[in-house]
C-alpha cells in the first residue's frame, strides 16, 4: 500500500505545472469548482492593492530585455512594453511628480530571477519576474482604482468598475480598453 502512495504521489506531481495565487487561498477553478484553471500561471487575489512595475531611469538603459518586458520609465513618467522595433509608450498623461524614494535606496542583484512555469535551469530569459509557461497567463489584481489608498508609481490593476486595465503614472491613473 505504501508503494502505491508513493508511485501515485510521484505521478501527480510529475505533471503538475507551476501555478501561483498571490493574495488568494488558490488558483481560480473551472466551472466544475474543482479542477485548478489551467490557463493561468499567476493570479493576484482581489483587494485594494495592485502590482507595482520594475522602475528604471530610463528604457535606454535596459539591456537583455525580451519583447513583453513591462517597464516604468521614470525619466518621462511612462509605462512602457518592449517590441521588437524598440519600447512602446502605453501612457497617456506624463504629468506630476514620481516618487522613487521607495526603490532608490535598494540596489539589484544582476543574478535575481523569480520564474513560474518552465524550466528555470535552462531558461535564460532576463527579469525579475519570467511568466516561462507558453499556454497560460498572468491575472491582474482586480479592484477599483479608487479604492486604492496610495497608490504607487507604475502600479497596475485591472479595474472592475470600468472593466478597464488601469495604471499610475505617479499623479493620474490612465485607462486601457482592449
Amino acid at each position: 500500500m505504501k508503494k502505491i502512495i508513493i508511485t501515485g504521489t510521484l505521478l501527480i506531481s510529475s505533471i503538475i505545472f507551476a501555478q501561483v495565487a498571490i493574495g488568494k487561498a488558490a488558483i481560480s477553478i473551472l466551472p466544475d469548482n474543482v479542477t485548478p484553471n489551467p490557463s493561468i500561471s499567476l493570479e493576484f487575489g482581489n483587494g485594494n492593492k495592485g502590482i507595482v512595475l520594475p522602475w528604471v531611469t530610463s528604457a535606454g538603459s535596459v539591456t537583455g530585455a525580451v519583447n513583453g518586458t513591462i517597464i516604468y520609465d521614470t525619466t518621462d513618467k511612462k509605462v512602457k512594453v518592449k517590441l521588437n522595433s524598440g519600447w512602446k509608450d502605453l501612457s497617456i498623461d506624463a504629468t506630476g511628480v514620481v516618487d522613487t524614494t521607495l526603490q532608490n535606496a535598494l540596489s539589484d542583484l544582476p543574478n535575481s530571477k523569480t520564474q513560474i512555469g518552465g524550466n528555470p535551469a535552462t531558461d535564460s530569459t532576463p527579469g525579475i519576474l519570467v511568466l516561462a509557461d507558453t499556454d497560460k497567463a498572468m491575472i491582474l489584481p482586480k479592484t477599483t482604482y479608487s479604492a486604492i489608498v496610495n497608490p504607487a508609481s507604475g502600479m497596475m490593476v485591472y479595474d472592475t468598475t470600468a472593466n478597464q486595465l488601469a495604471v499610475f503614472n505617479g499623479t493620474v491613473w490612465t485607462f486601457w480598453k482592449p
